[in-house]
This record gives structure tokens, sequence and C-alpha cells, in this order.
């Protein structure tokens, strides 16, 4: 005998989902301002590596974007009125 089977459901709520895809925006951005900065020659050596984008900037979104992940999962749905 077949049980009846639950409609399938989502573990988190749509508003949980865009907060979530907004995190990995602010993560994906911290990591692209953090690149670059090298050079092809290894004789010279860029100042450009350790500049304020790099070294304060980047870091401080991504941990911005691990916070409002976590923010993201820890939010309770919304319930349906």
């Amino acid at each position: 005998m077949k049980k009846a089977s639950s409609p399938k459901k989502f573990l988190f709520g749509k508003r949980n989902y865009r907060i979530l895809f907004i995190s990995f925006l602010i993560i994906s951005s911290g990591f692209i301002l953090m690149a670059g900065g090298g050079s092809q020659d290894p004789n010279y050596f860029n100042e450009e590596i350790f500049n304020f984008r790099r070294i304060r900037i980047s870091p401080t979104l991504i941990l911005i974007g691990f916070g409002v992940a976590i923010y993201s999962i820890l939010t309770k749905k919304n319930s349906a009125k």
C-alpha cells in the first residue's frame, strides 16, 4: 500500500532565498575586488597588492556577506497568510 504523499516543501521561504542570493553577490563582489595586483615580471614587485581596496574593503565585504548568509539561514520563513 502506498501512503498519500504530502506536497514537497522548501526548507526556507522566498525571503530567505532572496537574502541568501544577496549574500552570495556580496561575497563574490568582495573576491572580485581582491583580484589582481600581481606582476608578470618576477623581478618586479608591484606595491598595488597592498592597497586599501585589497587589504580592507574586500575582506570586510566578504565577512559582511557571510554575516548576511547566516542571518538568512537563521531567520524564520514568513508564514502564509
